[in-house]
C-alpha cells in the first residue's frame, strides 16, 4: 500500500511529522504525547475498529511506517531540534515561493484569508483531526489537508517575522506557578537559583556537521543506506553544500551506482568548482582508468607529489583515493 501524501509541506520534500499525528506545529510534549496515545490505541490490532483484512493492513502499516516514526522524532529534544530547524527552512522556502503555492483544500483556503490566524488554525485542525484515523480509507487525505493548515500556518508567521517551535516550556508546577507573581518586599532572586535559559537551537551548519559525521559513521561500517539517507536529510537542510553532493557521489559510486555518482559530483563540482573529491570522483567514472582496478598506476602518467608520497591514483589507502576504498598494498 502506498503512503505518499502529496499536500502541503510533504510537497516541499519533507516529512510533516505534525500532520501524521494530528497535531499543530507548536504542540506541547505532552498534548504529542496524549495524541500518539489515543491513535495507537485506535489503530492497534485488539481496538476493533478494523471491520476487514484491509482495514488491519492499513492499521498496521499507519502505525508502524507512520504514526510511531513521527511520535519517535518528535519526542525527543534533539530530534526536535533539528526537525523544528528544518521546518523553519521550509516556512521560509514556501513564503519566498507563495506565488507558486496552490491550495487544494478549503479549510487551508479559510485559513489562508482568516483575520484571526491563531483560532483559526487550531480549530480547522481539532476538526481534520478528530476524523483523520476515524476511516482508514481517508486518512492519508485528512493528513494532506492538515498539512496543508501548517504549510499555511507556517507561511503566515513566517510573513510576520514569528517562528514556529523553537522552544518548549515544561507545564509549570503549582509551587512555580504559585512564585510566578513578584512579591516587592522581596529581595531580588539570586542567579543561582534563576531558571536556566534555554539553549539556542543548533545553527544550520551545526546541523549538517552532525549529518555529515553520523553519515561517515554509517560509511565506515559499510551501512550505505543509512550514511545515504543521512547526508539526503543534510541537503534538506543546505541544498547547495558541496561536501554533502560529492560524499553522495563517493558513496554512490562504492555501490557501483555511476550515474547517480556521477549527478553528484556535478552538482558538488557547480557549486565548488575546487572540490577535490568531486575531480577525483568524476576522474574515477571518465577517466580511462575508471574500469581498471584500483592498484594500477594512472594512465595520464601522474608523478608522485613534491613531498615524496605515492600518488593517490596508485590505490595505497591515503589522500582522496581512501575515500572511494582504494586497497592497501
Amino acid at each position: 500500500m502506498s503512503l505518499k501524501i502529496e499536500q502541503g509541506l510533504f510537497n516541499l520534500d519533507f516529512t510533516d511529522y505534525h500532520a501524521i499525528l494530528g497535531v499543530p506545529v507548536d504542540a506541547e510534549p505532552k498534548d504529542i504525547r496524549k495524541r500518539y496515545l489515543a491513535i495507537a490505541r485506535r489503530l492497534h490490532p485488539d481496538s476493533g475498529m478494523a471491520s476487514d483484512d484491509l482495514d488491519r493492513q492499513r492499521a498496521a502499516e499507519f502505525l508502524s511506517k507512520l504514526v510511531n516514526p513521527a511520535y519517535e522524532k518528535l519526542s525527543q529534544e534533539k530530534n526536535y531540534a533539528e526537525y523544528c530547524v528544518l521546518l523553519r527552512l521550509k516556512g521560509q522556502q514556501a513564503l519566498k515561493q507563495q506565488d507558486t503555492v496552490v491550495l487544494t483544500s478549503d479549510s487551508a483556503r479559510r485559513v489562508a484569508s482568516a483575520s484571526d490566524l491563531e483560532t483559526a488554525y487550531k480549530a480547522t485542525l481539532r476538526e481534520l483531526a478528530e476524523k483523520q484515523y476515524q476511516q482508514l480509507g481517508q486518512a492519508l487525505e485528512v493528513t494532506g489537508q492538515i498539512s496543508e493548515l501548517n504549510l499555511v500556518y507556517l507561511m503566515r508567521k513566517e510573513g510576520r517575522g514569528e517562528t514556529v517551535g523553537q522552544m518548549r516550556k515544561p507545564a509549570p508546577t503549582s509551587a512555580s506557578a504559585s512564585n510566578s507573581v513578584p512579591n516587592p518586599a522581596a529581595p531580588p532572586r539570586s542567579r543561582q537559583g534563576a531558571a536556566p535559559t534555554p539553549a539556542p537551537p543548533p545553527s544550520r551548519e551545526a546541523l549538517v556537521s552532525a549529518y555529515l559525521r553520523r553519515s561517515q559513521e554509517f560509511e565506515m561500517k559499510q551501512d550505505y543506506p543509512r550514511s545515504i539517507l543521512e547526508l539526503r536529510d543534510a541537503l534538506k537542510i543546505d541544498p547547495t553544500n558541496s561536501v554533502c553532493h560529492s560524499r553522495l557521489g563517493v558513496i554512490y559510486l562504492k555501490t557501483n551506482q555511476a550515474t547517480m555518482a556521477r549527478i553528484h559530483f556535478n552538482k558538488a563540482l557547480e557549486l565548488n568548482p575546487q572540490d577535490e573529491v568531486a575531480l577525483e570522483g568524476k576522474r574515477r567514472i571518465e577517466g580511462p582508468s575508471a574500469k581498471s582496478t584500483a592498484g594500477k598506476p594512472d594512465p595520464k602518467g601522474s608523478k608522485p607529489s613534491s613531498k615524496g608520497s605515492k600518488s593517490d591514483t596508485q590505490g595505497n589507502g591515503g589522500g582522496l583515493f581512501g575515500l572511494f576504498g582504494g586497497k592497501k598494498k
